[in-house]
């Protein structure tokens, strides 16, 4: 493990145009993960599991080019070929734009955290890549902890957002 300290962020991906470069079950997941963020996803693999074609996204059925990269945010590569990957990387690290490389943190400029989402809450669990299944089980902890009743408090409490700034001390 690096002594790599990661700045924890939320991005805001709402029609940002983000790649992912792999066609199978692990891009399909990263995706998802986008596309509930209102990310514009576009795919290039050479082959698309049917799972993937079936989302809302823009496929090219061919092997990365990194002209692919041009316009993106975000770049994420999962694909099960490590030399893909590192070009994924390399190529989105001279265009300074943020890259995550499923599953091997040193090709990273940032990790995803296992979440648990409660709209519009939103927990990130990282071990900063030590160990991703136990990240997954703090994950399943807290997932316990937040439930829909946070989740309707927070929408209260946003509406109620304005008049307190207006009405209440810092």
């Amino acid at each position: 493990m690096t002594d790599t300290r990661y700045y924890m962020a939320c991005l805001d991906l709402r029609g940002r145009d983000c790649l992912v470069v792999g066609g199978g079950p692990v891009a399909t997941e990263k995706v998802q993960g986008l596309l509930d963020c209102a990310a514009a996803v576009t795919v290039v693999a050479p082959e698309i599991d049917e799972q993937l074609r079936s989302l809302a996204v823009q496929i090219v059925e061919r092997p990365f080019e990194q002209s692919d990269l041009d316009g993106r945010i975000l770049v994420i590569a999962a694909t099960d070929d490590r030399s893909v990957n590192r070009e994924v990387s390399r190529a989105a690290a001279a265009r300074h734009l943020l890259c995550n490389v499923a599953d091997d943190p040193e090709l990273c400029s940032f990790i995803l955290p296992a979440i648990v989402r409660q709209d519009p809450i939103v927990v990130g669990v990282s071990t900063g890549g030590a160990s991703p299944a136990l990240a997954q089980r703090i994950r399943r902890d807290v997932a316990e902890l937040v439930g829909p009743e946070h989740a309707q408090l927070a929408r209260r409490l946003e509406a109620l957002r304005p008049w307190a700034k207006r009405m209440l001390p810092t």
